[in-house]
């Protein structure tokens, strides 16, 4: 496991351990982030092993911009997802959309260094609290370092998160209807 400070130079050595199939500690908008390339399973299962969570709880992705998070669906926001994205991307707002028979969750972050690494990895990089299942959220490296740093190949410290809670989570039916499944750092 090795340490980095936010900095550009930390962006190409997290995104080489990403686009090998690493896992990495990064910091975000709300909270610190575990994360992971979704073209490689076998990163991914790691998360899951790493937080203990439960397998049959999907993984969000965080996207560099709305085109991103586009491209990673296959076609583009439905109005009402658009709307919802134009008003909190970047910011603390999971969509979780329809992607072919399954919906996944999306979410573009209010942190430069954030999406400068995601666009380096090609847009989209699976990623969840870096905190144990059922435990809170951690808000800075030295908190995530405890909880699930040590089995992450890169941690990367950008000091105290600013937002400090996790994303609110709304469901975007394919009808556009919503429906809040978490709140937390944006109200709807």
């Amino acid at each position: 496991m090795k340490t980095l400070a936010c900095s550009e130079t930390a962006i190409a050595e997290t995104a080489a351990v990403l686009m090998k199939g690493g896992v990495a500690v990064i910091p975000t908008d709300t909270v610190y982030g575990l994360a992971a390339h979704p073209d490689f399973p076998d990163a991914v299962e790691r998360l899951y092993t790493i937080k203990g969570r439960e397998a049959k709880k999907p993984i969000a992705l965080l996207a560099a911009d709305a085109a991103s998070a586009e491209r990673f669906l296959g076609s583009p926001l439905s109005p009402a997802a658009a709307e919802l994205a134009a008003r909190h991307w970047p910011g603390g707002l999971t969509l979780v959309l329809p992607k072919g028979g399954v919906y996944e969750g999306l979410r573009v972050p209010d942190h430069d260094w954030t999406r400068r690494l995601l666009a380096e990895c090609g847009g989209v990089l699976r990623v969840t609290s870096a905190n144990l299942s059922g435990r809170r959220a951690a808000t800075d490296a030295p908190a995530a370092l405890e909880e699930v740093g040590l089995s992450a190949d890169v941690v990367v410290d950008g000091g105290i998160s600013p937002g400090g809670v996790a994303s609110t989570v709304v469901m975007v039916s394919t009808d556009g209807v919503l429906r809040t499944l978490r709140q937390g750092a944006v109200e709807i």
